[in-house]
């Protein structure tokens, strides 16, 4: 059914980054507004290489030609951070944003990969002992660090291949205090896994047309669970390899649908339904699927 007046509104959205071609965004977006009576758009805006100066153009377009706001996606999470008018608490401590709302002429970043992230790794995490190796600490990476120490998983170990972005997000993770678990540095993938229940790729590793993985396929077992944020393809390499071995496995398709849920009610103040952009998301990985066995 319409949202009571809102039939003829309409939603003007969209995604910045490179390369982003393969993205069921428009699909899960634009399903939920025609759900809710809105009438969306859901734009690709897809830039490779801007720099500083670039975004802030594409950005002054966002705030001036009537979008409600933008997801952001690779390589641009933590690029837009410094060239917003505001930053939501989350997305401030971990410095990368995915959603940016236009609102009385002001641009705010937001992280709902976070948000996302935890409800859609809940069911796979036990009641006690914890230890989550989590490879990448780029703009994914910590959005799912943040996630896990927010669900207080006891023992956070990352791994980057840059060691320096590594050790800025265990800092980072740091100043959040509370209740949240320990994180540390892992000086190589190996030591990330040594003892851990979990294990979450954070990188584009893997990601159509890339079919590497961003872990060896040794160190994988049937006692870890094994999630990936990539979705293009919904089985990765790594996901393959932890399924053969026994290990529980997570798509990214959770993440993609819960982080495009939240944006959609920043955007919107109106809750969409999970349901309607899971069927968006799956249509739209089925017929890419078609595509591709078909070449």
């Amino acid at each position: 059914m319409s949202a009571p007046g809102y039939a003829s509104k309409k939603l003007l959205t969209g995604l910045i980054g490179a390369p982003i071609a393969h993205s069921a965004s428009p699909a899960m977006h634009e399903r939920a507004a025609e759900a809710l009576g809105l009438r969306g758009h859901y734009q690709l805006i897809e830039i490779a290489g801007a720099d500083a100066a670039g975004l802030v153009a594409l950005l002054e377009g966002v705030r001036r030609l009537g979008f409600a706001g933008v997801n952001v996606t690779y390589p641009y999470k933590e690029a837009v951070v410094p060239l917003l008018d505001a930053l939501a608490p989350g997305a401030a401590a971990m410095g990368a944003v995915n959603t940016v709302v236009v609102g009385n002429g002001r641009l705010t970043g937001h992280n709902t990969d976070t948000t996302g992230f935890a409800r859609a790794v809940a069911p796979l995490l036990a009641p006690a002992g914890n230890a989550v190796a989590v490879i990448g600490a780029g703009g994914v990476g910590k959005a799912i660090a943040f996630a896990l120490a927010g669900l207080n998983v006891a023992d956070i170990r990352i791994f980057d291949s840059e060691p320096a972005r590594a050790a800025t997000l265990v800092s980072l993770l740091a100043r959040q205090g509370g209740a949240r678990g320990a994180a540390r540095v892992a000086p190589s993938v190996e030591d990330a896994l040594d003892g851990a229940t979990g294990l979450v790729n954070g990188t584009p590793v893997g990601m159509l047309p890339n079919r590497a993985m961003p872990v060896a396929a040794a160190l994988l077992h049937e006692k870890l669970w094994v999630a990936d944020a990539v979705y293009s393809p919904l089985i990765t390499p790594l996901l393959a390899a932890a399924e053969a071995k026994g290990a529980r496995i997570m798509t990214g398709r959770e993440l993609a649908i819960y982080q495009a849920a939240d944006a959609f009610q920043l955007f919107t103040g109106l809750a969409p339904s999970t349901e309607v952009m899971g069927e968006a998301f799956d249509e739209v990985m089925a017929a890419r699927s078609s595509t591709y066995h078909a070449a």
